[in-house]
């Protein structure tokens, strides 16, 4: 296969994931994706009128993708926003608590009811992103999970808000994941796109 043949093939995967992408909400009810994202934007902007914080959260990749999120979402969107990704707060983690605790223990000491948790997993069945949404929950905070790969991932069915990727690889998954992520906070902030 040639380096174009290649290329257009990843974009063509990549594409038919993002138009396959499918919302539901937690009681399983399925949600249009420009409906989804009129709800996360409605989400969003609730949190900064409130004084709120959002907090994201992933493994790997998505751990980029959740440092990276909250800087923008922090400095553009004027929703403050953490993650807890930095390279201390998870060797601390990993080593004293365990790695099922990196995300969650961090999220029972800062977040209070009220705020918004949001997930970042390829597979959507890490044991400390389910762990994390557990604690969420248990605080009385609003869940936007981002998944993919399998269909019945465990993440899926827990946050308010779903957001699926239909893909079968990790490249394709968190390719998706960011354009997914970027569309939210752009639509927030009012960027325009030609059709």
């Amino acid at each position: 296969m040639s380096n174009t043949q290649y290329y257009q093939s990843f974009c063509n995967t990549l594409r038919r994931s993002l138009d396959a992408v499918v919302v539901n909400a937690r009681d399983g009810q399925m949600v249009e994706t420009e409906e989804a994202f009129e709800i996360v934007c409605r989400k969003a902007l609730a949190i900064r009128d409130a004084g709120r914080n959002m907090y994201l959260c992933g493994n790997g990749a998505s751990a980029a993708f959740s440092n990276h999120m909250a800087l923008d979402w922090t400095k553009a969107g004027g929703v403050p926003t953490f993650s807890f990704s930095d390279s201390a707060l998870l060797t601390a983690m990993g080593n004293d608590l365990g790695y099922e605790n990196a995300f969650s223990a961090p999220l029972s000491w800062y977040a209070k009811s009220g705020d918004l948790l949001v997930t970042i997993s390829s597979s959507g069945n890490s044991p400390n992103i389910i762990k994390t949404i557990e604690v969420a929950r248990s605080k009385g905070m609003e869940v936007v999970t981002f998944s993919g790969m399998g269909e019945g991932n465990k993440s899926r069915s827990m946050g308010d808000l779903n957001f699926y990727v239909p893909s079968e690889t990790y490249g394709i998954a968190e390719s998706a994941h960011q354009v997914l992520l970027h569309i939210w906070l752009d639509k927030f902030i009012g960027i325009e796109y030609g059709s």
